[in-house]
């Protein structure tokens, strides 16, 4: 099953204007909820159906949503409140089972097979997992319901709000087949430009589509997206809980980036930030997980389990682009971030044949090197070149 809050931010907002006293609930009103506009943030995070009737879309400006609707209102994020609200959720679920994989702050894959012979037929059960839910947490959620990950995510997408879909491996002809090819899940905006150009214009249209005429213009790419158009998905709910104490920075970007090479220069930053955090702490990380959020408000994370525990900026930064490039499917990128989590005060190393010690000795000594520099004259005193590129040059002052 894939779980969704329906248009999570405006309908939490709205929960929590209620639980304050109000008298008006503004999924019912012409509402979005916004940033500042005196900044890059004064843009459209989600809006109310009425407010979408009228043309207001996310990812717009306030000042240009405004002229669609001149009674709109604009409420605040509240992303404290967002996050009770995602735990709340997410704890009421796993009441039922502990096998649920988080997918943002407002979905999650629940594996049902385990506990079905506990709790009867999926469509009943999810009947009763949406009413529990809309009425101990006040919001509605859309289920998907099918044989894997994949097409229980595009379920949960066919019509909102508060329903319940299936798409069975026997439904995937007649149910997905049909929707355009940019609706596949995984099929970004750019590569939905390329299939249309090359006349396939539809699910079907790339599930039949021969990889060898794809192959030239998506490489290794092409067998996954014919793969995904036939509705399969090899992978599992994964549950796996990290040590919640971790070390995290994100930067929302100056501009929306769609290409990993750009990408890669805030990733050295952050790997500068969050290593320099973790050996003031004397800790190694066991996982490094790269979150993004892209111009349409999703965020994902990926992450890796890693064979011997670290600290090394170089370490760290070499794992988050690896990381980044598994992830990335033309997204255009608005924030990025890297998380160290599983923390440990042991750097107990598994060395291979083909591992260098003193590669890794010579890291560390860098490592320390740059951080009693830092520490003495000041963060600014000395970067590694990869980084320069960012502050530096933008504010044109150079070392």
């Amino acid at each position: 099953m894939h779980i969704d809050v329906n248009n999570a931010f405006l309908s939490w907002s709205a929960v929590y204007y209620l639980l304050k006293g109000s008298k008006i609930d503004i999924r019912n009103t012409y509402a979005v909820i916004g940033g500042d506009e005196k900044n890059r943030n004064g843009i459209v995070l989600a809006k109310s159906m009425y407010a979408k009737k009228k043309g207001v879309v996310t990812g717009e400006t306030l000042y240009s949503a405004r002229k669609k609707c001149p009674n709109l209102k604009n409420y605040p994020m509240n992303y404290p409140f967002y996050q009770k609200m995602s735990y709340k959720l997410f704890s009421l679920i796993k009441k039922y089972t502990p096998d649920i994989e988080i997918a943002s702050i407002d979905e999650c894959y629940l594996d049902y097979t385990k506990v079905k012979n506990m709790y009867g037929d999926e469509i009943e059960f999810a009947k009763k997992l949406q009413k529990e839910i809309y009425e101990k947490l006040k919001f509605t959620v859309n289920i998907g319901i099918a044989n894997n990950k994949l097409c229980a995510k595009m379920a949960s997408d066919f019509t909102k709000p508060n329903k319940i879909h299936t798409l069975y491996d026997n439904e995937i002809k007649e149910k997905m087949w049909p929707l355009d090819v940019g609706d596949l899940f995984g099929v970004g905006k750019k590569t939905a430009e390329k299939l249309k150009i090359m006349n396939i214009n539809t699910i079907e249209d790339l599930a039949k589509s021969d990889p060898l005429k794809l192959y030239p213009y998506f490489k290794n790419q092409a067998t996954y997206l014919i793969k995904i158009a036939n509705g399969i998905d090899d992978s599992e709910v994964n549950s796996d809980d990290v040590e919640n104490k971790g070390i995290s920075n994100e930067i929302t970007l100056p501009k929306d980036i769609d290409n990993c090479l750009e990408l890669d220069k805030y990733l050295h930053a952050l790997s500068e930030k969050v290593s320099l955090r973790l050996r003031k702490e004397k800790k190694y990380a066991n996982v490094i997980a790269v979150i993004i959020k892209d111009n349409k408000f999703k965020r994902r994370t990926h992450q890796k389990k890693l064979d011997n525990p670290t600290n090394s900026s170089i370490e760290i930064y070499e794992i988050s682009k690896k990381i980044l490039r598994q992830m990335f499917k033309d997204d255009e990128v608005r924030l990025i971030g890297i998380r160290l989590d599983n923390l440990t005060e042991e750097n107990i190393k598994q060395i291979s044949l083909f591992q260098s010690i003193e590669s890794e000795i010579k890291d560390e000594k860098l490592d320390k090197t740059l951080d009693d520099l830092k520490s003495k004259y000041g963060k600014d005193i000395i970067k590694k070149a990869g980084v320069i590129s960012l502050k530096d040059k933008e504010s044109s002052n150079g070392l």
